[in-house]
């Protein structure tokens, strides 16, 4: 059954329900006019849903009704007995209709005229009750006919009232015409007909709901949180003294809490499409207003989420909506000179996502002007020209957060006031959300905003600083690390600020205990605690001295001596009774200096493409019978492990053992590991998807983070080359090479036959391949070659890249992958606009018949490699790139000439 006519038999059943108590009193104080206009009220409601819901039969009972209750509060008609029971009669009519409409979802066939009928002479003073009329006139002589009609109804049962017409017992010609001269409608229900049940359904839909005052709710929460206080304290006291007799009621406490706390969490949570119920007028009276045609997409409307935050994201939400119609869907016939559709689309979604609530606007219209915003960012005195000039497009886009900013060229009632987006992003990150900006210019912008599912009861990380706890909401927490100077994992200084290396990422840093002014910072010497943060697609770090536990801690609000704190959200109180702070990640990223999180997103990776610090690489040490000390890219390294060598088997002259349910094929590194001369040997497994191979080494040393310099190249078999790590000369190895010999298609996972998909797709190398193994094993191939690569695992995130303004000399492309084969990317990278037009392509696969090359030719690939030719990429890298820089020379000349 649709929600709506859920929710609709739900309200009209408690309405009737307590009409029948308010129709006595009405008939007991006929004078109560609160009493008349509240039962008014709830049929002209009924009547009015009924007209929207499409359902005509209710709506005609309810309407007559409600007309006869609209003479009753004008006080044009007398509240009487028999108008009372005709009025009962009505409403066990609705509730009969409402009862089958509920069990068959449709209204019952049936006919209500002798209802209708003297609902109507009532309501027109048709009756013939001349004390019942305002001014006592109403009467046309036929009141004693018309009058014994309803004295005589009442005998029978009230469900076949209107099947019956009593005729009086007159025989004389005068009673006859009397009958014939009385109204018609009255009149035609005097044939005697099958009586039809009417007797009214108990509603199902109903008993399983309940109206609760809002206010009820909010103290049952509020006495949910004192218990789950009350808990994490006894659970404190449990933890101190572990052996105990109430460890079993405590434990069963925590339990039936948990589910407490869950269940009162579902009573406040509502449909965000509650806060769209507006959206679709707005959007309405928008386009009449600015000549536009626009539809308003909504999808996700059940979504639920807790009804404080839902009030609280509305007007955000509004405002948001209003400047996509406004600025983003361009006139009707721009929108056709543009080769789009007439009618724009404002697409509103929500979904869960990781214990978050996303919300997507997005519009498909002339996305946000570069050029303007540029010219106002410069004219505002935001950023100078040449800070402008090197910013990424991205960075200049989130200039529409900062206040005052507008590039709306005259004030209308809508917009170009310079107030609102600032705003939206206060207001969202007050709840501890984020937005994020995507836009495209011509094709449309893309708002992501991020917003916890309640604030009421949170899951949250407890810390120290200078000896004081604080607690960070655990949703905004991504890891954590410990660093320290003694290991290799460090904090590093660019400019003055400290950073620190997370794997292919710079991470700025906050101090948190110099932020809040605790003390000094921490000496170089001390082990720090960093808590990876992130905010939208922004991350950073907050350096703490310890890190206790997670706990559920109950939002308490700050007073109001710290409201104007920003990076406080509330306090709550701990087990052990104490009192601390929650901090909000956003404030800390803000009083940390980043006003603007896409920028200082954007400023480290310049940091890495200026080449300031060296990308670092987790490498794995281990020895050969020789003692040689070798390194392999740790991410290359699936396990560890230590093999019993009575268990190694032979088979067609490979080495091999039985692991995890299947056969792995074992290499020795060289000839001098012996695996025969220990009952164990290490082993490290390399992995990825369904192929597996174990490369047997002497002794595992170290797993260390270098900066991986190759300073002398070698031709040595499964040898890169030599670098200086940890001190020591270390041989860097080439893991291809062992993957060669055991097997030459362990990338292949398809037959011989051409790929199929014809369709499209694209001395900085760009390398996309879905296959991280293979990414990994590459990239140290490439570097080593002097190339300085960026890797990723899609071409979507590659085009990402493109309208960023990212700029490479060449790309290196798998051709399948998931979503967007490679054919497809290079068909992209070679469009009209493209700004990777020229940029050469090289397609490196598995994929190597005739067919796939011409193809790939057809489509925008310079060259097909396939994937284990070392010697031939490197070749071909350096032959294209060649080949490149002449023909840009000879366009170059051409455009001078």
């Amino acid at each position: 059954m649709d929600d709506l006519i859920v929710e609709f038999l739900t309200e009209t059943n408690e309405g009737l329900a307590a009409l029948d108590l308010d129709m006595v009193r009405l008939e007991q104080n006929p004078n109560d006019k609160e009493l008349i206009s509240s039962i008014f009220r709830l049929m002209h409601t009924i009547k009015g849903t009924c007209g929207f819901l499409g359902l005509p039969r209710l709506e005609t009972v309810a309407h007559r009704a409600e007309n006869v209750m609209g003479r009753f509060r004008d006080g044009d008609l007398k509240v009487t007995p028999a108008y009372v029971t005709l009025i009962f009669e009505s409403f066990d009519r609705i509730k009969y209709i409402v009862g089958e409409l509920e069990a068959a979802g449709a209204e019952p066939q049936g006919d209500d005229s002798e209802l209708i009928a003297k609902l109507d002479a009532v309501y027109e003073g048709r009756d013939g009750n001349t004390d019942n009329t305002k001014d006592g006139s109403a009467s046309d002589g036929k009141e004693d006919e018309l009058q014994a009609l309803f004295d005589s109804t009442p005998a029978l049962p009230q469900d076949q009232w209107h099947t019956i017409v009593t005729v009086p017992e007159d025989d004389s010609n005068e009673a006859a015409n009397k009958m014939e001269e009385a109204p018609a409608p009255v009149a035609a229900a005097a044939p005697v007909k099958a009586a039809e049940d009417h007797t009214a359904k108990g509603s199902a839909v109903s008993e399983q709901s309940l109206r609760v005052n809002v206010d009820v709710l909010e103290n049952l929460m509020t006495l949910v949180s004192e218990l789950v206080l009350t808990r994490n304290q006894l659970l404190q006291i449990l933890r101190a003294q572990k052996d105990t007799e109430f460890s079993g009621p405590l434990q069963r406490l925590n339990h039936v809490v948990s589910e407490l706390q869950e269940g009162v969490m579902k009573t406040r949570m509502q449909p965000i499409g509650n806060a769209w119920s507006k959206l679709p007028r707005i959007i309405r009276d928008l386009s009449m207003e600015l000549n536009k045609k626009i539809d308003l997409i909504m999808e996700g409307e059940n979504t639920e989420l807790d009804r404080q935050i839902l009030d609280m994201i509305k007007d955000p939400l509004t405002h948001m909506v209003r400047n996509s119609a406004d600025h983003g869907v361009e006139m009707p016939a721009d929108r056709v000179k543009a080769g789009k559709p007439e009618t724009g689309k404002v697409v509103l979604k929500a979904y869960h996502e990781g214990g978050h609530i996303i919300i997507e606007i997005a519009d498909d219209g002339k996305g946000l002007p570069l050029a303007k915003i540029k010219e106002k960012i410069i004219k505002n005195g935001l950023a100078t020209e040449e800070e402008v000039a090197a910013m990424s497009d991205q960075a200049i886009q989130q200039y529409i957060f900062k206040a005052g900013f507008s590039t709306a060229e005259k004030v209308t009632s809508v917009s170009g006031r310079g107030v609102g987006m600032d705003v939206v992003r206060t207001n969202i990150e007050k709840i501890g959300g984020s937005i994020v900006l995507k836009s495209v210019e011509g094709k449309g912008s893309t708002f992501f905003i991020k917003i916890p599912l309640t604030l009421a009861i949170v899951s949250a990380l407890i810390v120290e600083a200078a000896g004081e706890r604080f607690a960070i909401p655990q949703l905004a927490v991504r890891e954590l690390v410990l660093a320290s100077s003694k290991s290799s994992v460090k904090i590093e200084t660019v400019n003055g600020t400290p950073f620190f290396r997370l794997r292919d990422q710079l991470l700025p840093l906050v101090s948190l205990k110099k932020l809040l002014n605790l003390g000094n910072d921490e000496s170089e010497s001390e082990s720090r605690y960093i808590i990876v943060a992130q905010i939208g697609a922004y991350q950073f770090g907050i350096i703490v001295d310890k890190v206790f536990d997670t706990e559920e801690i109950v939002v308490k609000p700050v007073s109001r001596i710290l409201k104007d704190i920003e990076i406080f959200s509330g306090n709550t109180i701990l087990g052990d009774g104490s009192v601390i702070m929650i901090l909000d990640p956003n404030g800390v990223a803000h009083a940390g200096g980043e006003t603007d999180i896409a920028d200082a997103s954007s400023r480290a990776k310049a940091e890495v493409k200026l080449g300031h610090i060296q990308d670092k690489t987790a490498l794995l040490l281990f020895k050969t019978g020789d003692g040689t000390p070798k390194a392999v890219p740790l991410s290359l390294v699936a396990r560890l492990e230590e093999i019993a060598t009575d268990q190694i088997e032979n088979s067609n002259g490979q080495h091999m053992i039985q692991y995890r349910g299947q056969l792995m094929p074992l290499v020795p590194f060289d000839s001098t590991v012996d695996l025969k001369d220990a009952p164990k040997k290490p082993v490290l497994v390399f992995s990825d998807n369904t192929s597996t191979m174990g490369l047997v080494v002497s002794e595992i040393v170290d797993i260390t983070e270098e900066i991986v310099t190759v300073q002398l190249a070698t031709t040595g078999t499964g040898i890169i080359g030599s670098a200086i790590i940890g001190g020591k000369a270390t041989d860097v190895v080439d893991i291809g090479h062992f993957i060669r010999a055991t097997n030459k298609d362990w990338f292949k996972q398809h037959g011989d036959e051409a790929f199929g998909q014809a369709s499209t797709q694209g001395r900085r190398v760009l390398l996309v391949d879905d296959s991280p193994f293979f990414r990994n094993m590459l990239t140290p191939l490439l570097k080593v070659a002097g190339y300085n690569v960026t890797t990723l695992d899609n071409p979507m995130s590659a085009l990402e890249m493109r309208e960023n303004g990212e700029k490479f000399d060449i790309i290196v492309s798998d051709i399948e992958m998931p979503q967007m084969n490679g054919f497809e990317f290079a068909q992209k990278v070679r469009e009209e606009n493209s700004r990777w037009r020229n940029i050469p392509m090289v397609a490196l696969t598995s994929h190597a018949t005739e067919q796939d090359m011409a193809h790939g030719m057809d489509v925008g690939f310079s060259r097909y490699i396939a994937k284990f030719d070392r010697d031939t990429l490197l070749s071909t890298l350096t032959e294209t790139l060649v080949a490149n820089d002449a023909a840009e020379t000879a366009r170059i000349a051409g455009g001078l000439q």
